[in-house]
């Protein structure tokens, strides 16, 4: 069967529906990462968005649940090139059949570089992809809102805890590894409630949308970051940036690739990182914040991490986990995690 995706700006893009379900709507984005679509796809960040793939074979090494980031797929929608016809082999399952399970549409044999070139020209859109016949009347976005259950995991003597704005299995899975013990909350967990949790440090995850709209609740964020070490991921970041005064923009078309090239200010190493955002924080902003420029962005000079002059306080735009993408900045956990052992052990000395 046929099938379209109608940019709001009245552009369409024919190709071959795949799945059930006759129609979606989102925000139309583009990933150019060769490989990691098992990420993309349920990568809470993504959530209700439409995700054009611009390497053009997708699913040619199936669909491993084992690599999810969540418990389900996020986005709204899939545009690909070509989807590759895997078969089944024990618990891999094909994409196509995936998403037809989890009844997200997909388009096939799209043209998806004039799409990404339409994207970049006019910048990420809202969109809707449908069947023939079904004319789109609204092209109207929808917010998500991170539906967490607290949970507990790892095992060791510092215990983190992750506030959740959308947050990616591997955040929690890079902490365990380092010997942490985990717990996640949600973005409005009480105070009282988050102290009787004896946290001896805090990471504000990643997330989708705009930063400004979790605003209500920045004066329990500032209480916590100047009392603990925080570290903050993607979303984490701006909003640590905002809490302190900072502001966010939002890009023309996003940040969404497994290879952004990023140079660390106080070393001039230049790394390879994974991201995903459509918001950054203005550099102009940060005057009397406290915040100094931690990382930039090599191809945009764009802010891509943060540390504090006053208070325990670093971040990062970029994804310090990967998954997918390389694997340059695992270190960024490691000082984190060296950082609040080291006060712990100051404090047991006290």
């Amino acid at each position: 069967m046929k099938g379209c995706i109608t940019l709001s700006n009245g552009t369409s893009f024919e190709g071959d529906w795949l799945g059930e379900h006759h129609h979606c709507s989102g925000e139309v984005v583009f990933y150019t990462g060769m490989t990691g679509y098992e990420q993309v796809l349920t990568d809470p960040s993504y959530q209700g968005q439409i995700v054009v793939f611009s390497y053009p074979f997708i699913g040619n090494y199936g669909f491993h649940q084992k690599n999810m980031e969540s418990e389900r797929i996020q986005v709204a929608g899939v545009v690909m090139a070509d989807c590759f016809s895997f078969n089944e082999k024990g618990n891999c399952k094909s994409l196509a059949d995936f998403l037809e399970a989890n009844h997200v549409p997909a388009l096939t044999n799209v043209d998806t570089r004039s799409l990404i070139q339409q994207i970049r020209k006019k910048g990420s859109l809202p969109a809707v992809m449908h069947m023939p016949g079904f004319k789109p009347d609204s092209f109207s976005i929808d917010e998500c809102w991170p539906n967490t259950v607290l949970t507990k995991t790892g095992s060791g003597n510092t215990h983190i805890v992750l506030i959740d704005f959308g947050y990616k299995k591997s955040i929690v899975d890079a902490l365990v590894d380092e010997g942490c013990i985990v717990t996640v909350v949600p973005y409005d967990y009480e105070l009282a409630d988050i102290e009787k949790l004896h946290p001896d440090a805090f990471v504000f995850s990643n997330g989708s949308g705009d930063p400004m709209r979790f605003s209500s609740y920045f004066n329990s964020y500032k209480y916590i970051a100047v009392r603990y070490p925080v570290l903050g991921i993607c979303l984490g970041h701006q909003i640590l940036a905002l809490v302190f005064g900072g502001e966010t923009k939002k890009l023309k078309f996003g940040h969404r690739g497994a290879n952004h090239p990023v140079m660390n200010l106080k070393t001039g190493k230049v790394s390879m990182s994974s991201q995903n955002h459509s918001y950054v924080v203005k550099k102009e902003s940060l005057t009397d914040t406290g915040f100094n420029i931690w990382f930039e962005n090599v191809n945009d000079q764009s802010v891509e991490g943060l540390w504090h002059s006053h208070y325990e306080i670093s971040s990062v735009q970029f994804h310090p986990e990967a998954a997918p993408g390389p694997k340059e900045h695992g270190e960024i956990f490691q000082e984190f995690i060296n950082s609040v052992k080291h006060k712990e052990k100051v404090r047991s000395y006290a």
